[in-house]
C-alpha cells in the first residue's frame, strides 16, 4: 500500500478532477467512501433529479473550506492536504467500508483528524478506481488552529505498513527517506505520449551516474555528460564558481517549448554537486596504482582492467563483513560506480542484465550511514580503468574476464544485502538482492562458452591426473560440499584449472587454500565456478581457457601483484601462503 502526499490551495479544483472523467477516462463511478462526519454531500452518488451534480460539488467544496474561510489570513496558503493511497496490483479488491477504515486511520496517524477529536480537520475520501482512493483534507481545525503535521509522510508510511499486516495485503519494505524521487504521474504520461520507454527523470539519473563512474575531476564529469548527448548548464556565483548544475534530455520540452531541466539533487540525493565533489575529493581515481596494470602484456586493455577490478571487488566484500560502518558505506558507493562502469562497457549479450543490476544497486548505495572515511580510490580507479579501456568484445579473453568479474560482483552484492539487513535497511537489502539476480543471469550468459571449454578440457585429462586433483579437492574442500564425481556438482572445470595451474608452475594445494581463504563461499550459487575464477585470476591463468598457460622461466620467482598480496593479507592465518617458485612447487604434470 503506497501513500503519496501533496499540498495545494484549490479545494474545488481538486474535487473537479476527482469527480471528473480523468485524463484518459480512467475514473469510473467516483463516489465518497468516507468523510469527517459521515454526512458530507456526495456529487457522485446523489442522484436527486432536481439537483445538479455541479451544485453538490460546490456545496462539498464550501463545506470543506468552511474553517479555512473562518480563519481568514491566519489560514495557510497551501491549505489542501491531498493523499492518494494505492494497493499493490496483486492485492485483493478492498470494499468501500475497508477504504473508509484506511482513510480514517491515515488522517488520525498524521494528526489531521485524531479519533475522538471534535475539532479535527475536515476531510473526504473519494474512490474512482478499484485499487486506490484520494483523501482530501483542509488544514484548519475546528478551533481555527493549524494541525501539527510534522513528518506526515513518514507517519502515513508507517500506518500503511500496519494496515497491510492487519488486512492481509502485500507488505512493502519500509522506506528511510534516502530513495530517489520517483517520476510524477504527469512525467509518466508524457513519456508514454512521446514514445519514451521511461520518464526523462529516470533516463537522466542513469546517465549522470554513468558519467560520474570513475571520473577524476569535475571538468571530466561535465565533459562526459555532454558527450553522452545531454544538455548541461551550471549555476555559478558572481565570482564564476559553480554551485550546482542542471541537465535535460534533448527534445524534452515543456508547453512553452523550453527544455525541461532537472537539478542533480532532484535526480537523487547523492547526485547534487556538493555530494559529487565530496566523492571526487575523497576517492579520486589514481591510475598509478599497481593493480591497474595487473595481467599479461598480451591481454587486451579491457581484459586487464576487468582482472584488476575483480581483485578490488573481492577486497570490498571483505570490508563489508567487518564492523566499520563508515568504511562499508563508502565501499557500497564505490561498488555502485564499478557496476555502472561495467554496464556501460559490457558486450551486447550481457549489457541488458548488467544495466539492470547497476540500476537496482543504485538504491543500495544510499542509507543514513555516513561514509566518514570515504576511501573509494581503489574502486573508483577500477571503474575509471574499465571506462577508459572501452567495451569488451564478449569473446576470447575479454569475455572470460567479464565472467570472472561478474562472478565476484554477485558475491559482493550479496554481502551488501547482508550488511543492510543487519542494520534494518529493508529497501537497500532488497535492492542488493535484486542486483545479484541480474548479475547471476549476466554471469551465465558471459561464462557459457569459457566454462563449456573448461569442462571439456577437464574431462579430456588422463584418468590418473583427474584422480590426483579429485583427491586434492576432497582433502581441501570437505566442508563446502564439493564432491568430485557427483552428478549434482560438476568439478571438471575446477580440475582443468588446477591442472593448468600446476602446468604453469603453481602448487595446486596451496593455491586452492588461498582461493578459499579470500572470501566465504556460503552464498555462492555454484562453489565450483567461484573457485575456478579465483584460481585463474590469482594464478594469472587466461580467463579464456583456449589460451595455453605460460610456465615461469627456470630459476625465477613469479612477481606478486598488489591483488595477490592483498589476498594473502586477507586470508585466514591457518591457510598457508602459496608458494609459486619452481624450487618450492610440485613438478609440472605433463
Amino acid at each position: 500500500m503506497v501513500p503519496k502526499i501533496r499540498r495545494g490551495s484549490r479545494t474545488h479544483g481538486l474535487l473537479v478532477y476527482l469527480y471528473g472523467p480523468g485524463k484518459r477516462d480512467e475514473h469510473v463511478d467516483p463516489h465518497l467512501v468516507g468523510s469527517w462526519d459521515g454526512f458530507a454531500p456526495d456529487p457522485g452518488r446523489d442522484t436527486s433529479p432536481d439537483t445538479d451534480p455541479k451544485v453538490i460539488l460546490a456545496r462539498l467544496a464550501a463545506a470543506l473550506d468552511l474553517r479555512v474561510k473562518q480563519a481568514g489570513d491566519s489560514a495557510p496558503t497551501q491549505h489542501v492536504w491531498h493523499c492518494s493511497v494505492r494497493t499493490d496490483p496483486g492485492d485483493r479488491m478492498l470494499s468501500d467500508a475497508e477504504w473508509d477504515t484506511v482513510a480514517r486511520r491515515l488522517v488520525h496517524a498524521v494528526n489531521l483528524a485524531p479519533e475522538g477529536d471534535p475539532d479535527g480537520c475536515r476531510w473526504v475520501a473519494v474512490r474512482h478506481a478499484d485499487d486506490h482512493i484520494h483523501i482530501l483534507a483542509t488544514m484548519v481545525r475546528g478551533d481555527l488552529r493549524r494541525p501539527r503535521m510534522n513528518y506526515d509522510f513518514k507517519k502515513a508510511q508507517a500506518e500503511c505498513r500496519r494496515i497491510e499486516k492487519e488486512m492481509g495485503l502485500r507488505r512493502l519494505k519500509p522506506g528511510d527517506g534516502t530513495g530517489a524521487k520517483t517520476p510524477t504521474s504527469a512525467e509518466r504520461f508524457k513519456a508514454e505520449r512521446t514514445g519514451r520507454p521511461e520518464a526523462p527523470r529516470e533516463t537522466l539519473r542513469e546517465a549522470v551516474r554513468r558519467a560520474l563512474a570513475g571520473a577524476a575531476t569535475e571538468v571530466e564529469f561535465f565533459t562526459r555528460l555532454r558527450e553522452a548527448g545531454l544538455r548541461v548548464k551550471t549555476r555559478t556565483t558572481p565570482s564564476g564558481d559553480a554551485i550546482g548544475y542542471n541537465v535535460a534530455l534533448p527534445g524534452d520540452r515543456n508547453r512553452h517549448g523550453e527544455p525541461v531541466w532537472y537539478s542533480g539533487s532532484k535526480l537523487a540525493p547523492d547526485l547534487s554537486l556538493p555530494k559529487i565533489r565530496l566523492r571526487l575529493v575523497d576517492g579520486t581515481a589514481d591510475r598509478s596504482t599497481p593493480s591497474a596494470t595487473e595481467g599479461r602484456a598480451d591481454w587486451s586493455p579491457p581484459a586487464r582492467e576487468r582482472r584488476s577490478a575483480t581483485g578490488i571487488a573481492e577486497r570490498s566484500a571483505v570490508v563489508l563483513a567487518r564492523d566499520d560502518d563508515g568504511e562499508a558505506a563508502a565501499q557500497l558507493v564505490g561498488v555502485g560506480e564499478l557496476l555502472d562502469a561495467v554496464a556501460q562497457t559490457s558486450p551486447a549479450a550481457t549489457r541488458t542484465e548488467l544495466a539492470a543490476a547497476a540500476r537496482a544497486f543504485e538504491r543500495a548505495t544510499r542509507s543514513h550511514v555516513r561514509a566518514e572515511r570515504a576511501d573509494t580510490r581503489a574502486l573508483r580507479s577500477a571503474a575509471r580503468g574499465i571506462v577508459q579501456a572501452g567495451g569488451a568484445l564478449g569473446r576470447g579473453e575479454d569475455g572470460g574476464t567479464t565472467a570472472m568479474l561478474v562472478s565476484t560482483l554477485v558475491l559482493v552484492t550479496l554481502a551488501a544485502a547482508r550488511w543492510h539487513s543487519a542494520r534494518g535497511h529493508a529497501q537497500q537489502a532488497h535492492a542488493s538482492r535484486q542486483a545479484a539476480v541480474h548479475l547471476r543471469t549476466a554471469y551465465r550468459q558471459a561464462a557459457a562458452t569459457p566454462m563449456r571449454v573448461l569442462h571439456d578440457q577437464g574431462r579430456a585429462l588422463p584418468e590418473t591426473q583427474r584422480r590426483t586433483h579429485e583427491a586434492t579437492l576432497r582433502a581441501v574442500l570437505p566442508e563446502h560440499g564439493v564432491r568430485p564425481g557427483s552428478k549434482a556438482t560438476r568439478t571438471d572445470a575446477l580440475i582443468a584449472t588446477l591442472a593448468q595451474a600446476e602446468q604453469a608452475g603453481h602448487n595446486s594445494v596451496d593455491l586452492l587454500r588461498q582461493a578459499i581463504g579470500m572470501r566465504e563461499l556460503d552464498t555462492a550459487e555454484d562453489v565450483n565456478d567461484v573457485l575456478v575464477w579465483r584460481l585463474r585470476r590469482i594464478a594469472q591463468l587466461p580467463a579464456h581457457p583456449r589460451d595455453a598457460p605460460r610456465r615461469p622461466q627456470a630459476g625465477t620467482r613469479r612477481a606478486k601483484t598488489s591483488t595477490s598480496r592483498a589476498s594473502e593479507r586477507n586470508a585466514p592465518a591457518a591457510a598457508p601462503r602459496p608458494t609459486t617458485s619452481d624450487s618450492n612447487s610440485r613438478p609440472p604434470r605433463r
